[in-house]
């Protein structure tokens, strides 16, 4: 009844003074309402059963009630105690916006701030750096300290335990096995902080260019989607025709995790948000094969890639939100980052294996004093003082990697590379709680792995299956799959992709390089009837041909002498997917540390979301930046979430094109019309037409 009074009184106001007030509040009730209705209810009650999906009326007249008195009723007493501390009068300003936080940074947007160029900060020139690790988090923090915080390259020292550099980002021949690169980089145009570097870094392939416009001008060139985004039935187009086959129920249990707030979400996996109404969808197939999420990981990193990429929405289904390199992730991205560093005279340390940094705390003062390393297997120790600074990358994805080849399975007495990134991180965390709990993300493999392979074909003879799917030339040197194609029915979630060929710039022409996964590496496959982590790269192949629908008396000849396969198992691949709490990943910068920083994919930085570029180059960003003192803003994570044209968008794509207007809300129906004639011939209707919220068919 409440929510009918307000309606009728309102709709009867003739005053000009009051009818932006009213169309305001209609409207707030009309997006609240129809975009996140199921949401506004009490916490108890957060997670709807199975069966309880129609509204009851007086769950209706509460969210109603709820669209304008929301904020009061959320508000905690603690936090009203809170907000009575500030007592002062308000006045406009912009005093204090941008003013340095704890950790010493600030965050800010548009471009006033990304072109400009920082002061050298006061005795930079008396500070070394010490880096551990040289992957891509690494060297960004080692390229901020040389272009913005101005330090010399010979104060700046990369401490790796392998002898070549790149971490994760690797892309190598080798001569005893063939092509190996354990993944891929999908990126895409709000990277900000990947950007903003790379637009620094010189091209290796452009003279005179950077990085950044080389990858532009590629992508403008070529542009990337794709034309079979999975497939059923041995290489069967699977026509998921760009549809996400959500229910009603299912994407308003998206709507859901969207709204719910961060702590909520401590240490729940997807599986206790979400039901068969989204994992049984093609959203979910999408989303799980493209992302690497198993349904036991964290309903918190899924809430947040939600919100962190709610403007590529429409861009899921045929990827043509995505942007890729133009080789591999070693060679276009890794490799021009060490050259720029070199040629600055960064001192570069391989088989350097870093095992500990101990700390003295004084105070609330913590501050590294010593780095232990291994250097070509003997110990040695690096004396610091508050003038030395240290930034560590803890934990690692693709720590303990085993490698097989063509005729071994990666287990048993495969090849296992370490660089000791988890124990290194175990022992610093043993030390003060704000460094972390690294045995949150290490301490089950079973949930944290899968595996992949590079095939290399040999001849033409398994060319055209490729071509059958992709409906593209593999060898033309532009876009081929466009992303991964999933194999829709494979027991192992089998997903492949051809990026443009070749993908190493000494890669014969007349072969073709293919990327492989598999996310269920324990259970038999469709064709070899064995578990993916136990198959030689023969077999991981065989298992491939089969499900591009290669003629099964065929098959083993073509694995035999048409291709060479690399499969790689990677124990800790999706480690930072595991459900967590707050404080589990340490900050970037942890309170107290005067000299010291985490950098990485296990630091701690807010509203972005990891497995990305951007992830690793934010937090080198941020810690050189609070440590080195560098007055210039950190581009915040692109505000898309906050965008109510996004919002209106990213409903209507999930429907597969329904307007929520279009939805059943029982005995709310009867207050569309009123509330569509109020906002006749204001902006607020022009904005829901331009977002298909108002159809040109709809009458009112």
């Amino acid at each position: 009844m409440v929510l009918s009074q307000i309606q009728f009184q309102t709709l009867q106001m003739k005053q000009n003074d009051k009818k932006i007030i009213i169309l305001l509040f209609l409207f707030m009730v009309f997006i609240f309402v129809l975009h996140y209705y199921v949401v506004i209810r009490t916490k108890e009650d957060m997670y709807m059963s199975k069966n309880n999906i129609k509204l009851g009326i007086a769950g209706l007249t509460a969210a109603a009630t709820g669209a304008a008195l929301f904020t009061a009723k959320k508000v905690s007493d603690k936090k009203k105690e809170e907000e009575k501390k500030v007592t002062s009068d308000y006045r406009n300003t912009e005093r204090g916006k941008y003013e340095k936080n704890s950790k010493g940074i600030y965050y800010t947007n548009g471009n006033y701030e990304a072109f400009a160029r920082p002061e050298k900060p006061a005795g930079v020139d008396n500070k070394n750096a010490y880096i551990v690790g040289s992957g891509l988090a690494a060297l960004a923090a080692a390229c901020f300290l040389v272009r913005d915080g101005q330090m010399p390259g010979k104060n700046i020292h990369i401490l790796e335990a392998m002898d070549i550099a790149g971490g994760a980002c690797d892309g190598i021949y080798d001569p005893t096995r063939g092509y190996v690169m354990r993944g891929g980089r999908e990126m895409e145009n709000h990277f900000e902080c990947l950007w903003d570097l790379f637009r620094s870094i010189p091209s290796l392939e452009i003279e005179g260019a950077s990085v950044l416009d080389e990858y532009y001008w590629l992508n403008k060139h070529d542009p990337n989607y794709s034309l079979c985004r999975a497939t059923i039935n041995q290489g069967k187009d699977a026509h998921t025709d760009g549809k996400f086959d959500l229910s009603t129920k299912g994407a308003m249990e998206i709507a859901k995790l969207f709204m719910t707030p961060d702590e909520d979400l401590y240490d729940k996996t997807i599986e206790d948000v979400f039901d068969e109404e989204v994992f049984d969808s093609t959203f979910w197939m999408y989303w799980r094969s493209m992302f690497a999420f198993e349904n036991w990981h964290s309903a918190l990193e899924m809430k947040l890639y939600f919100q962190r990429f709610i403007h590529h929405i429409s861009g899921l289904p045929d990827f043509s939100a995505l942007k890729f390199t133009r080789y591999n992730q070693y060679e276009s991205l890794i490799l021009p980052m060490q050259k720029y560093l070199e040629a600055h005279g960064v001192d570069f340390q391989f088989n350097t294996e870093v095992t500990n940094v101990e700390f003295e705390v004084v105070q609330d003062k913590k501050i590294a004093k010593t780095i232990e390393c291994k250097v070509n297997g003997t110990e040695t120790g690096i004396v610091l003082t508050e003038n030395d600074l240290v930034f560590v990358t803890n934990g690692s994805c693709t720590e303990g990697t085993i490698y097989g080849d063509q005729d071994h399975a990666p287990n048993g007495d495969a090849e296992v590379r370490t660089s000791g990134c988890w124990s290194l991180w175990k022992n610093i965390a043993k030390q003060d709680p704000s460094f972390g709990h690294p045995e949150k993300f290490c301490s089950d493999i079973s949930k944290t792995n899968w595996e992949s392979a590079t095939v290399t074909t040999l001849d033409d003879k398994i060319i055209p299956y490729i071509t059958n799917i992709c409906k593209r030339d593999p060898r033309s040197g532009k876009t081929v799959t466009g992303g991964i194609v999933t194999c829709r029915d494979s027991s192992w979630l089998m997903s492949w992709t051809i990026n443009r060929q070749g993908q190493f710039k000494n890669q014969d022409p007349n072969k073709v390089c293919v990327w492989v996964y598999g996310l269920f590496t324990d259970v038999d496959g469709d064709y070899i009837k064995k578990p993916m982590r136990e198959c030689t790269g023969k077999e991981i192949t065989e298992e491939w041909l089969y499900h591009l629908g290669v003629p099964t008396d065929q098959i083993e000849e073509l694995a035999t002498n048409s291709a060479r396969c690399v499969p790689t198992m990677m124990p800790y691949i999706t480690a930072f997917f595991m459900p967590r709490t707050k404080g589990d990943r340490p900050d970037v910068i942890p309170d107290g540390c005067v000299n010291f920083a985490f950098l990485g994919q296990f630091a701690d930085t807010p509203r972005d979301t990891v497995f990305t570029t951007e992830y690793s180059v934010r937090t080198a960003m941020e810690a050189v930046y609070g440590l080195l003192g560098v007055d210039r803003g950190v581009p915040e994570v692109w505000g898309s979430v906050y965008d109510v044209r996004e919002l209106l968008d990213s409903s209507v794509k999930l429907m597969d094109g329904k307007s929520p207007l279009e939805i059943d809300f029982g005995p709310l129906n009867v207050f569309k019309k009123p509330i569509l004639k109020t906002i006749k011939g204001t902006v607020i209707e022009k904005l829901l037409k331009d977002h298909d919220i108002i159809k040109s068919d709809m009458k009112y």
